[in-house]
């Protein structure tokens, strides 16, 4: 598998990341072990976690597989803080909590350091600069080697990564990471330009549409499926509409004429679009990786490339 450097940084990832959304909920040990030396032996290298992702037990399950599968020195290991779902705040980027959110995540992982640290999500309450005085303090004393965010505008981007720029000695933001598929293009109005100009590179969540992209949906919503789940119903339920079958139906005629897997479309569209450093796709099943990992070998035709251009554009 490739490898692309992030942004303007001298991080190196595979183009393809593995996520861990569903990790020591609906993936258990066991399932996990199988994705992650899968992953590896396709030569992937970037696994993306939250401490949020099962409530921190995808962090756990993570920790031990780095210690008992896969070598530590075989992965580029991204984790996120500053959701706080379980508080008063449905966020925190405050420098206190963001620092003892990056320490419990050490703990969980059993790491001293991660190779890229996110801020999850942009907080208004809290003065940017002192959300950014927690960057500097992960990446000076060593906690992480290198600093992203998630879910920001690219007002919030460009603002965050300038700032970072101004003065010499501050840690850089490396990357932004948004949902970026092609049922969800909203990025390309403002985010992926500012990307472009201060740097970052983007790594795009969601690459299949929640699964949507995969044509799974397409006669209805099968029982094993994240729509049938209680916690995951309402994330793809949005992207369960008109708009969306016209651009599946496309996809399905394009990886029909391919002859390859609507999912190798979707994900080879979103991951060799300017600026994208990497997508960050999860898979539930060890069956459902291996389609991902399929997938990395087709490079689109540009004709196709334009007609899925066309067909999901100005929505």
């Amino acid at each position: 598998m490739d490898q692309r450097f992030v942004g303007r940084s001298g991080l190196a990832v595979s183009r393809i990341g593995l996520g861990t959304m569903t990790w020591g909920r609906d993936t258990d040990a066991e399932e996990a072990a199988a994705q992650l030396k899968a992953f590896v032996d396709a030569g992937g290298t970037l696994i993306d976690t939250a401490d949020v992702y099962g409530g921190g037990d995808a962090e756990v399950l993570l920790g031990r597989l780095v210690r008992d599968v896969v070598p530590r020195s075989d992965l580029v290991i991204a984790t996120k803080s500053g959701l706080t779902p379980r508080g008063p705040r449905s966020r925190n980027a405050s420098r206190k909590h963001l620092i003892a959110a990056l320490d419990a995540s050490l703990a969980r992982l059993g790491l001293d350091e991660v190779d890229l640290w996110q801020l999850h999500a942009f907080d208004p309450e809290v003065p940017l600069d002192e959300t950014l005085a927690a960057v500097d303090t992960a990446v000076s004393s060593g906690r992480a080697a290198y600093a992203g965010v998630c879910n920001y505008t690219g007002w919030q981007l460009a603002a965050a990564a300038v700032w970072q720029q101004a003065v010499p000695g501050r840690a850089p933001i490396v990357s932004a990471q948004v949902e970026y598929s092609l049922l969800a293009r909203d990025a390309e109005r403002e985010l992926l330009p500012a990307a472009e100009h201060v740097g970052v590179g983007v790594l795009a969540g969601s690459p299949l549409g929640r699964g949507v992209l995969t044509g799974k949906y397409r006669t209805g919503i099968p029982a094993d499926s994240r729509a049938a789940t209680p916690h995951f119903a309402e994330f793809v339920r949005p992207y369960l509409n008109d708009r969306s079958r016209r651009i599946v139906e496309s996809v399905t005629t394009a990886a029909e004429g391919l002859g390859v897997s609507p999912l190798a479309v979707a994900l080879s569209w979103v991951r060799d679009q300017p600026g994208v450093s990497a997508v960050i796709a999860g898979a539930r099943t060890h069956a459902q990786l291996t389609g991902v990992l399929r997938a990395d070998a087709l490079t689109l035709p540009p004709e196709i490339r334009q007609a899925l251009d066309d067909v999901s554009a100005g929505e």
